[in-house]
């Protein structure tokens, strides 16, 4: 299993000044395989699969979500199955995930390979929760089976909604004393939403996604304040908060609020409003890009 990274920043502004915090945060990665045509699906395995996730490997176990078979993770386990390297079958049949897992099961053929008998010591690998994607391929008396945790970012049509999310979240955190690292906050106003500062943060969180970079400063060598100053908006105070990988408003406000940089941002008196956006690129090394932005008008 590859590791990626989600990543988080957070630049902090007083009175026309600013700096930086980081935050790293781990996300599993990694590849898995292809199969028969998609249109042909394998009901049998995946409903075998699915009872033994509801059943578990042991007396007692805790039942798992029913999983749900792909057509691209079914071509990813018949390419692995001929002899491709995970990450490459996934590549090919353009399937992004956040983790993945490849059972490959010898001696028995059918449903009956899916049993815990079979699976053995990989039946335990079969129950993990986050795993929701299956494909399978089966020659002979050899089923390979590709589990995956999908890589499903909220959809452009839901940004609004995001935004709504994220802002709602703030303004719960800003209701109650926190402790950014060593620093510990009073309850502050709540914030509202500006647009102007929703285009600063999408425009950069988008030129983020494009470019596949990570950072505060743009290409073009701008930083939140001055790209403030260039939308026009006239600021006395301007902040912003960065991350990269989380796949909800909630994780990447549970990423912020546990750094003491990105947590300072959210809980300063000094901003009375925000803007906040995300990026999707597949392509892009950490898929979904996020900003947040603060600031305060004269």
């Amino acid at each position: 299993m590859h590791i990626l990274s989600r990543l988080a920043k957070a630049q902090i502004g007083w009175p026309r000044t600013a700096c930086c915090a980081a935050l790293a945060f781990l996300l599993a990665a990694a590849g898995l395989a292809q199969a028969q045509p998609a249109t042909q699906g394998h009901p049998p395995l995946l409903r075998a699969l699915n009872a033994l996730r509801q059943q578990g490997c042991a007396k007692g176990g805790r039942p798992a979500a029913p999983l749900r078979e792909n057509a691209a993770l079914s071509q990813a386990a018949a390419l692995v199955a001929g002899g491709r390297k995970t990450d490459d079958a996934l590549k090919a049949v353009d399937y992004r995930a956040l983790s993945t897992m490849l059972i490959t099961i010898r001696g028995a053929s059918g449903a009956a390979a899916l049993t815990p008998k079979a699976l053995g010591s990989s039946c335990g690998a079969a129950m993990h929760a986050e795993l929701l994607e299956a494909g399978f391929h089966q020659r002979g008396t050899q089923t390979w089976v590709l589990l995956a945790e999908p890589f499903s970012p909220p959809a452009t049509a839901q940004a609004e909604e995001v935004q709504a999310r994220v802002l709602a979240l703030v303004n719960e955190a800003r209701s109650r004393p926190q402790r950014c690292g060593d620093k510990a906050f009073a309850p502050a106003p709540p914030l509202r939403l500006n647009p102007t500062l929703s285009g600063i943060a999408s425009a950069h969180a988008g030129d983020m996604a494009r470019h596949n970079y990570f950072s505060h400063t743009g290409r073009d060598g701008s930083t939140v304040d001055g790209r403030a100053t260039r939308a026009g908006y006239a600021w006395d105070a301007i902040g912003e908060n960065i991350a990269a990988g989380q796949l909800s408003a909630d994780a990447a406000m549970r990423g912020w609020m546990n750094s003491p940089g990105h947590c300072a941002n959210i809980m300063s008196p000094a901003y009375s409003e925000m803007g906040a956006a995300f990026v999707v690129n597949r392509q892009s090394s950490q898929g979904i890009y996020w900003t947040q932005v603060f600031g305060t008008a004269p």
